[in-house]
């Protein structure tokens, strides 16, 4: 084949993925690292599984079944066994408490984070891979253990850079919407896997409330919504009077958490599992405000559902309250960063029988967005120290002063491309955000001196000249070159 066709690999990221550079790394670490001393502090141990699960262990939970495989990337192993890349980081735990049951504390408490995969339709910060962070406690059905995470998540967001009134913690519990399920006649407890499609679609009608409206919820209740693009989704199929009983749950909040409890209480009616799940959220809102978690953080909200379909008990949402501006330039809420609740029967698929579990996660890229719309994220990190390159022969010396510097504690590196142009090399600095610049041609080393080039003042000064807070700072100084550790230092901290 002649040099002109050779067919080359198009360089471009996949659909639906992204790459991710420099301060993105290092500011998503920050924030992990600032998360997890949080869950350590409460006494979770950290996991990590391997992103890759058998489509077994994984289940089938994703509510967007519209994709191959039911919104998972799967294939089929050498053995015809099917894998399939985890999309979350609950089922692979289930899978781990039921492998090692006899090893593990019981309870267990875990934290991980890593990245999860999704093979659903890309768009707008909506991406195939994304970040999760996650903690859960498997092995106790005391609703403390719901309220502990509720108080964690709330320390979490804090500790990251979100203050208390910027953020809200919506908890609700899956029983009570049972409960009204029940009352509008969509579920039969007598035999629960009748009227499971309908159900299905009603959880999903009141997960996208916020986004949908009454009328849009409504419509999927009924016989269904055309969105604008004209697609249409198929609805729940429940007549005026059954709609009408699951949107008085969904508008049940009132002013108070006692209030809203009342108001709930009327709507479960007779249903056992209904008056269940509100006796949890009391006691839920009890013990929170035992710590000193009030409304301030933490409330009581019948919207919040969760559209997972595992969750079995108490469900909880943060959700970021302050405003920020679209990509039209309209002013809205941030909205949620992290969603969770009781799977109490993830784990019994593999052993049969009923372990209580329930944890929380955290949208890390959506958290990270919310951070830096806010101006909270970590400060862009200044990169490293360059020591550039006068004489390619004596490169030696440069490493030296490197090693000096790193030694130090200082980030630096050496110049190691062509040192033949020295503005390349400045340039390389530049590109690199390096605050100072260590030169020594062979007049320097003579006389026992290396010059520092202040880079950030100098495109300050490139600014402005008029800069009078400046004006007292050289942009490049002579010094010693036993005092460069010193000099580099001093001049970082101005």
């Amino acid at each position: 084949m002649s040099e002109g066709k050779i067919r080359r690999p198009k360089a471009e990221t996949p659909k639906g993925f992204r790459d991710y550079f420099g301060t993105e790394v290092t500011e998503r670490k920050a924030m992990l690292d600032a998360i997890g001393a949080v869950y350590h502090r409460y006494g979770f141990e950290a996991l990590e599984t391997s992103g890759v699960e058998t489509v077994e262990a994984l289940g089938k939970f994703l509510p967007d079944v519209d994709r191959p495989n039911e919104g998972v990337f799967a294939w089929k192993d050498e053995d015809d066994s099917w894998m399939a890349l985890r999309y979350d980081l609950t089922a692979p735990l289930a899978r781990v408490a039921a492998q090692y049951r006899n090893d593990l504390p019981s309870p267990y408490r875990r934290y991980a984070m890593g990245p999860v995969w999704r093979n659903e339709k890309p768009g707008p910060g909506r991406f195939r891979q994304f970040y999760q962070c996650d903690a859960d406690t498997v092995g106790s059905g005391s609703v403390a253990a719901d309220a502990e995470i509720c108080a964690m998540l709330s320390d979490a967001l804090e500790t990251v850079g979100i203050p208390r009134g910027d953020y809200v913690v919506k908890v609700n519990n899956r029983k009570v919407l049972n409960g009204v399920m029940e009352v509008a006649g969509v579920l039969d407890p007598k035999d629960p896997a009748k009227f499971e499609a309908e159900r299905g679609i009603v959880l999903r009608a009141i997960d996208k409330i916020d986004r949908l409206g009454d009328g849009g919820v409504r419509a999927l209740l009924g016989e269904g919504r055309k969105d604008e693009s004209g697609d249409f989704t198929k609805g729940a199929g429940l007549n005026a009077e059954q709609a009408e009983v699951v949107m008085g749950f969904v508008s049940a909040k009132r002013d108070t958490g006692a209030e809203t409890v009342a108001r709930l209480r009327e709507l479960v009616g007779t249903s056992a599992i209904g008056e269940e799940g509100v006796s949890e959220l009391e006691q839920i809102a009890s013990l929170l405000e035992a710590q000193g978690y009030g409304p301030d953080r933490i409330v009581i909200d019948p919207g919040v559902v969760r559209g997972l379909g595992y969750y079995t008990g108490p469900v909880y949402e943060a959700e970021l309250t302050f405003e920020i501006l679209d990509e039209k330039g309209r002013k809205r809420q941030f909205g949620s960063v992290a969603g969770g609740g009781r799977y109490d029967d993830l784990v019994k698929r593999f052993t049969g029988q009923a372990v209580p579990a329930t944890g929380v996660s955290i949208g890390v890229d959506r958290l990270l967005a919310a951070l830096r719309a806010k101006g909270r994220a970590a400060a862009e990190a200044a990169g490293p120290v360059v020591v550039t390159v006068m004489d390619r022969d004596r490169m030696a010396d440069y490493m030296a002063m490197v090693g000096e510097l790193r030694q130090a504690g200082i980030r630096a590196e050496v110049y190691l491309g062509n040192p033949k142009n020295f503005g390349n090399q400045l340039k390389y600095a530049d590109k690199r955000a390096s605050p100072v610049a260590v030169i020594q041609g062979s007049d320097e080393a003579a006389r026992g001196v290396v010059v520092l080039k202040d880079l950030v003042l100098g495109a300050k000064i490139a600014q402005s000249a008029t800069l009078e807070e400046w004006k007292d700072r050289p942009a490049q100084l002579e010094v010693a070159r036993a005092d460069l550790v010193a000099a580099v230092q001093k001049m970082l901290a101005q």
